[in-house]
């Protein structure tokens, strides 16, 4: 008996499962809402220096705001007021526009800076004067977080593995919601980054876990709808947020707002259940029989569980006697599993680094922050519909095949298109975000079908942990611009190219029963042997 059947019999996918799916998915809004945080609370705006010392005897008199700002702060090339520098005294006859033999002389801002608070009411920069020679800080702590994340993605993989799902998406939710709302009292920046990487590193564990409770729970027939419904509650915390933003431009409070409906999951928690595989995998066939049983009388199927014994459930997958914890270093000590960790973490990373190096790079949309932040979450519905019909259709292996050699043809395309063409070029653009976010959906569910239960956390966390950092090289892929004004769209379609082709050697799972152990992978079920070494 495989626990794939008695999921069938106790009804894969009933209200039991319904529910999971629900408070997981509400579950994720914070996770999703501080992955986009980033974008608005390190926004720098329009600035300016802090002219007042240049006023100490009232020698502007009666000038205009303009006026002052003329004879205080140099003008750029292209008209506009510099940043940074400002003139050491003021400079009466620029209003005259009479131009002097020698160049004014300019110093720093001596006195801080003056900001247009317009769009921000506040941000980071504008908190602790993250400008000019500062300004880098900015993005540093884009790193900062998304390293936390980076790390605790391998950290909640493997202590899930240990101690259970359940426990560890508890301190994923507590210790996450923790870390953010302490950042908005930092007193400093170097406070802030600290907690910042933090969060990272806490709230990372809801993803990857949740994830897992969601497929393991599952019948065969509805894990692609299970992906779908994971995958666009991303799309739903997209679009939640930026109303959120509009009117809370504060980045205290911003982050206060995002952060608060955790505590909804940690209520909700207290109903969700333990992974059953993990417990068989883990000998604790009891607790995995209350929960199967539990699962039974909300499915409204108790009779059938009633026939199957605790003793029973311990054959399911094999262990009995075995009584050993995974780690890490199991993903790479038999040949087939290194094999598989190669390709998913080859592909993973490619997969990251296109999808966000689309996402960053998208930035000749004419739109405000709000609104193209809100088109980003409207335009992956589409994308993600088109994942769900083609799953069943042709195949996982197929679809996030089929999905990057599109995203990488499409940055193909848009090389040759002249920069002028801006409503073309954007269009392009539009596709391959749009199917680069299918593929980045598709491996997600693909990878957890292909590693055993018992290392199914750890893969995942390893594939999160590269796929993390990839978020950190997409910025400086970008940056090849600067060598060529299309090397990064070259770059990036080759990667999106190598990771097709390395997909195309993975096994098919679709319709397939979950690998339960290493050796299912490695040959003692030959079916599953077939799978791997296709």
């Amino acid at each position: 008996m495989k626990f794939e059947d008695i999921l069938s019999e106790i009804n894969g996918f009933g209200t039991f499962q319904k529910t999971l799916l629900l408070n997981n998915f509400i579950g994720r809004f914070g996770l999703v809402s501080h992955f986009i945080l980033n974008i608005f609370i390190n926004v720098i705006p329009s600035h300016h220096c802090d002219f007042d010392t240049l006023d100490a005897d009232d020698v502007f008199g009666n000038l205009t705001y303009e006026q002052r700002l003329t004879v205080s702060i140099p003008q750029r090339e292209d008209g506009t007021f510099d940043s940074c520098l400002m003139f050491s005294e003021p400079q009466f006859d620029l209003l005259k526009n009479s131009s002097s033999p020698t160049e004014p002389p300019v110093v720093p801002c001596q006195n801080g800076w003056i900001y247009d608070n317009s769009t921000f009411t506040s941000s980071l920069a504008t908190q602790w004067d993250l400008v000019c020679e500062k300004a880098g800080m900015n993005k540093a702590v884009v790193t900062i977080f998304f390293l936390g994340v980076m790390f605790g993605a391998a950290m909640f993989g493997s202590l899930s593995a240990i101690f259970g799902r359940k426990k560890m998406l508890l301190a994923s939710y507590i210790s996450a919601m923790g870390f953010a709302l302490a950042s908005v009292y930092s007193s400093s920046f170097t406070m802030f980054a600290v907690l910042r990487f933090f969060t990272g590193l806490s709230i990372t564990g809801i993803v990857i876990i949740s994830t897992i409770l969601n497929v393991e729970w599952v019948d065969i027939e509805h894990r692609k709808l299970v992906s779908v419904i994971d995958s666009m509650s991303w799309t739903f915390a997209i679009m939640c947020f930026c109303p959120i933003a509009y009117w809370i431009r504060e980045w205290r409070w911003l982050t206060v707002a995002v952060t608060l409906p955790i505590s909804v999951s940690v209520v909700s928690w207290w109903w969700i259940p333990e992974s059953a595989r993990w417990l068989i995998a883990n000998e604790k066939v009891e607790e995995a029989h209350y929960y199967l049983r539990k699962c039974a009388i909300m499915n409204r199927r108790e009779e059938v569980i009633s026939s199957i014994k605790p003793e029973v459930l311990s054959s399911i997958v094999g262990t009995e006697g075995e009584n050993r914890k995974y780690s890490y270093l199991d993903l790479v000590r038999t040949p087939k599993m290194r094999r598989l960790v190669l390709k998913t973490g080859l592909i993973w990373f490619c997969v990251a680094t296109v999808a966000y190096g689309i996402a960053f790079g998208i930035g000749n949309l004419d739109l405000n922050l709000y609104l193209t932040q809100f088109v980003y979450g409207i335009i992956e519905i589409p994308s993600k519909l088109c994942v769900y019909y083609l799953l069943d259709r042709i195949g996982r292996r197929t679809t996030v095949v089929g999905a990057l050699l599109l995203a990488g043809f499409s940055l193909m395309i848009n090389t040759f298109i002249p920069k002028d063409q801006a409503v073309v070029r954007t269009v392009i653009a539009v596709l391959g975000r749009g199917c680069s976010g299918a593929s980045f959906m598709t491996i997600i569910l693909y990878s957890s079908e292909l590693y055993p239960t018992v290392l199914r956390q750890n893969g995942m966390g390893y594939n999160s942990f590269l796929a993390r950092l990839a978020v950190s090289v997409a910025p400086l892929v970008l940056l090849l611009d600067d060598v060529w004004g299309h090397l990064s769209q070259v770059t990036l379609c080759a990667v999106a190219l190598f990771a097709g082709l390395v997909a195309c050697r993975l096994p098919e799972t679709r319709n397939r029963c979950l690998p339960e152990t290493i050796e299912d992978i490695e040959g003692t079920k030959k079916k599953l042997s077939d799978m791997i070494s296709e």
